[in-house]
């Protein structure tokens, strides 16, 4: 009897050693993703970079891997904007030079940057266009527009598996330990129950904090549009100003979607881009002669439980559309460059000054102002007049 209950014993211990192993190192792979090649892989670069093909909204990347070291780019790839917060000079030269465009960072593991960079370094144009025309119909399609998608559907999928699994496997170790603890029994050291429940708690913990956090945010969001509409071409090769086309900005909470009306004002005349070649804007004209509005789809979102003024921040705070949107006249497809947090909103309000003096508005705010009189401040800013407060964005 005695030896059976010892054979239990060890075998219980071996399964809390098989479990909290196996639960490490499914939280290893917490951003990892199912193996794929280098050219599957390289797919998500190429909305940003060419290989050989010059500047798009990233640099060229023919020559990268003669350029820089292989453990440079492994960690540039997979954090850039680690790699500029901690300094490195390279990194913030890039950032500075492609117009503060941060790259998207991702869950390749190093060996999947390493096969991203062996494709990249043995890429062949020719080959590559041979392949191609041997997979696609030879059949008229409309053209095809690259994708900012920070993350493709097998990507996320394989990642909300890793989460899930890890969830179960963590909660089913924290049941047994417990059960162990209270009822069975087994294993007599109670210490290896407290360090299993302490395990378990701290990754669930992680991956509950990982998933709120993520709640409501999309950042490098791109969704497909009805229409290759390129601000780069309307913003920033004809100057057109961000208002003309969403008119409601200066005076709504939204900032509004151009109608197709307002679209004919310069394609009754303009009936085919350089780029897109006549398809593109024959929408506009189905639009109109359908009377069928076009469905733009929505890339800046905030969770319905936030309030956000564009007339406040346009209109008032003469806040330019690219302090929120990032530089837009250089996308052809527009992408959100900022995760639009609370956290990153109320650094922005400690951040930004008021015009306080000279505005008639903030006359009442007498303490303040004697603080700027008496030397005791240098500026107001919006935190200062209460743009922190919870109840002005949750009401």
């Amino acid at each position: 009897m005695n030896c059976n209950y010892r054979t239990i014993k060890i075998r219980a211990l071996r399964l809390f050693v098989f479990i909290f192993i196996l639960t490490l190192f499914l939280n290893n792979r917490l951003h990892a993703q199912e193996a794929k090649s280098g050219k599957d892989l390289y797919t998500v670069c190429k909305a940003c970079h060419t290989i050989g093909g010059g500047k798009l909204i990233g640099p060229d990347l023919k020559g990268v891997t003669e350029r820089r070291d292989e453990a440079w780019l492994i960690k540039f790839i997979q954090n850039s904007q680690e790699m500029i917060k901690a300094g490195d000079t390279i990194a913030v030269r890039l950032f500075k030079e492609y117009n503060n465009i941060p790259m998207p960072p991702n869950n390749y593991t190093d060996e999947q940057v390493k096969l991203v960079l062996e494709y990249i370094k043995n890429y062949d144009p020719e080959a590559e266009k041979a392949a191609a025309a041997a997979e696609v119909p030879q059949t008229v399609t409309e053209p095809e527009i690259p994708s900012y998608e920070l993350k493709p559907a097998y990507m996320k999928k394989a990642e909300a598996r890793d989460y899930q699994a890890i969830f179960i496997i963590s909660l089913i170790l924290l049941l047994v330990a417990v059960g162990d603890l209270v009822l069975t029994r087994l294993i007599k050291a109670k210490f290896v129950h407290i360090i299993v429940i302490f395990i378990s708690v701290f990754i669930m913990g992680e991956i509950i904090i990982v998933e709120a956090q993520g709640l409501g945010r999309q950042q490098y969001y791109s969704p497909d549009q009805p229409i290759a509409f390129s601000h780069k071409v309307h913003v920033g090769q004809n100057k057109i100003d961000c208002k003309y086309c969403h008119t409601t900005a200066e005076k709504s909470m939204h900032a509004g979607i151009p109608s197709t009306q307002l679209c004919m004002n310069c394609h009754n005349v303009v009936k085919e881009g350089k780029t897109t070649g006549k398809d593109e804007i024959a929408k506009i004209y189905k639009s109109l002669e359908t009377n069928k509005p076009i469905e733009w789809v929505k890339v800046h979102n905030l969770p319905d439980h936030v309030f956000f003024s564009h007339a406040q921040h346009v209109k008032v705070g003469k806040l330019d559309c690219k302090e929120c949107h990032g530089p837009v006249e250089t996308m052809d497809r527009i992408i959100q460059v900022e995760d639009l947090s609370m956290g990153w909103c109320i650094n922005c309000h400690r951040n930004t000054e008021v015009q306080f003096e000279a505005n008639k508005f903030y006359k009442n705010y007498t303490k303040l102002h004697e603080e700027l009189n008496k030397g005791k401040r240098s500026r107001i800013t919006v935190d200062n007049v209460g743009g922190n407060e919870c109840q002005k964005c949750h009401y």
